[in-house]
């Protein structure tokens, strides 16, 4: 049992907000040395055959990746804290900084809304094309902003929700940050297998439909956090909630269409059309009623909610350890 309570969560979310992910870390983030494991393993492990194989093979780098990352994260900490109880913890709290991703969400988004807001769009569109998967030096004024604010509606959920109630779990369970860093192994994987492309469709089954499962509390949650935010900042918490309802399912997505719908329903913005892949155009449904025109400011106010949400979370999912715990 390694010790991880609601002032550890607090420690971790605060030196995240107060310093984000300084570069000079990058080498050593766990997300990075996560992506040089998964690279690895597929290596060893795609093999040529096709079909049931490929997803067996996709399996086993699932539970080998997460599995790792797990035993690496809970291993650090109890030999550390065995050896000097403050260190382990501090060792804790650092490795659950790496988890949360608030203040890095905000820097990323806030340089393209920032971009289009000067008249910048080349350099907006090559901030953009560092945070989504789709094909942006074409893109107009509008959709650049259409990406960067479902970017930043997306990820309030996997970058903030999801990694403050792994942490939150883990520290109930006694895993300490580990289940944290095992969540943001299944994100990685998913972001680098999940892909219906020739090459994942079979291999990475297995990781894109367990990112589906772990993201389907996480996602719900943050619809409410979202109308909640609202309440106390920019937007509309009702309409976040009836906007959600109402189009969540809509998405591709089973999880990714909640925090949209409630960040268009909360600010009055429609999201959706078409985006490019790699030259190949894929539609996506429109979410939201188009009651406001999509503009920097609308980008820097979902910034704002997240900031917010980000709060509630940490409020919420601390509070809830503390109640385990106490």
């Amino acid at each position: 049992m390694i010790p991880f309570t609601h002032l550890d969560l607090a420690a971790a979310w605060g030196l995240d907000l107060i310093i984000g992910d300084p570069p000079v870390l990058s080498r050593l983030h766990p997300v990075v040395l996560t992506g040089k494991l998964i690279a690895f393993l597929e290596k060893a492990l795609y093999g040529k055959s096709a079909g049931t194989g490929r997803v067996l093979r996709g399996g086993i780098l699932f539970l080998l990746t997460v599995g790792i990352v797990f035993a690496a994260g809970f291993g650090a900490v109890a030999l550390l804290g065995r050896y000097d109880e403050n260190l382990g913890r501090a060792v804790g709290v650092v490795l659950a900084f790496f988890c949360v991703a608030t203040r890095d969400l905000d820097r990323q988004v806030r340089r393209v809304a920032v971009a289009v807001k000067e008249k910048r769009l080349e350099e907006a569109r090559k901030h953009l094309s560092m945070i989504v998967g789709r094909d942006t030096e074409n893109l107009s004024e509008r959709e650049i902003l259409r990406g960067a604010f479902e970017t930043a509606a997306e990820n309030s959920s996997d970058g903030v929700v999801a990694p403050l109630f792994y942490l939150a779990l883990g520290g109930a369970l006694g895993f300490g940050p580990a289940l944290g860093l095992a969540y943001k192994a299944v994100n990685t994987l998913d972001s680098m297998v999940g892909y219906r492309s020739e090459r994942y469709k079979d291999f990475g089954k297995v990781s894109a439909r367990a990112d589906d499962l772990f993201n389907y509390v996480p996602a719900r949650l943050t619809l409410f956090l979202v109308a909640l935010s609202a309440l106390f900042g920019p937007g509309k918490g009702l309409r976040a909630l009836k906007i959600a309802f109402r189009d969540a399912r809509l998405h591709a997505s089973p999880n990714s269409g909640y925090p949209e719908a409630a960040y268009a329903g909360a600010l009055g913005v429609c999201l959706g059309g078409t985006n490019v892949y790699k030259g190949v155009e894929r539609a996506s449904p429109f979410i939201g009623d188009d009651i406001e025109p999509l503009t920097p400011k609308k980008v820097l106010s979902a910034l704002t909610l997240t900031r917010l949400l980000s709060l509630f979370a940490l409020l919420l999912f601390g509070g809830c350890l503390w109640f385990f715990q106490s």
